[in-house]
């Protein structure tokens, strides 16, 4: 059974887009709610839920670690199975986005969405496990990464084989959630336009 959808956007639009939230914040966190009624207002219909951890931690109040791997794909493929894949994009933050990539091919949806992408852990080298589907990945693809994320920054990605599908939007001076340092001149919420309207250009060319 696929947990509950939080819908944006108009009813009848011709693209739906899934988001998952990533590890730690739910998905009426401020991230996940800026992009999810942005989004909406650009004229997709947005889709949100949660994996059973967050559920529960909703129900509790007590923190929970992530789901298993295997708990994690089959929550992205009921979701997909609900929405139908035909005229579905998924995705989502780093976490939520990661799992996705690894469902997008095998369940033949339209795009891919990953907002910071986690390679690897904070301080860690890269995770092979985290890259080694991604040199094949068919499934047209748009990732947004700050540029000095600590889970993939501009400088650790350079280094990488990617698939020829994925197309990455650098966000200037972003943290892992977009944030630049005031000695940028940038803000957060420059940065996070500028994320929405590349996955609005993304969404309108499929």
């Amino acid at each position: 059974m696929p947990p509950t959808l939080l819908f944006d956007g108009p009813k009848d639009a011709a693209l739906t887009i899934a988001l998952a939230h990533g590890a730690g914040a739910p998905m009426d966190s401020p991230f996940m709610a800026e992009f999810a009624e942005r989004l909406g207002g650009e004229g997709f219909r947005v889709a949100r839920f949660e994996f059973p951890y967050m559920i529960k931690r909703r129900e509790t109040g007590s923190k929970r670690p992530p789901d298993r791997a295997p708990v994690l794909l089959d929550t992205w493929r009921a979701v997909i199975a609900e929405l139908g894949a035909g005229n579905l994009v998924i995705g989502g933050k780093s976490m939520g986005g990661r799992i996705a990539s690894m469902v997008a091919d095998e369940t033949g949806v339209r795009g891919l969405v990953c907002l910071g992408y986690p390679f690897h852990g904070p301080g860690k080298p890269m995770n092979p496990d985290r890259l080694a589907h991604l040199e094949h990945l068919k499934t047209p693809a748009l990732f947004c990464q700050g540029m000095r994320d600590t889970l993939g920054s501009a400088e650790d990605v350079k280094g990488y084989t990617l698939s020829k599908a994925i197309q990455l939007h650098w966000l200037e001076d972003g943290d892992h959630g977009f944030k630049p340092r005031k000695v940028s001149g940038l803000t957060e919420a420059e940065n996070w336009q500028s994320a929405i309207q590349a996955i609005a250009g993304f969404l309108r060319r499929l």
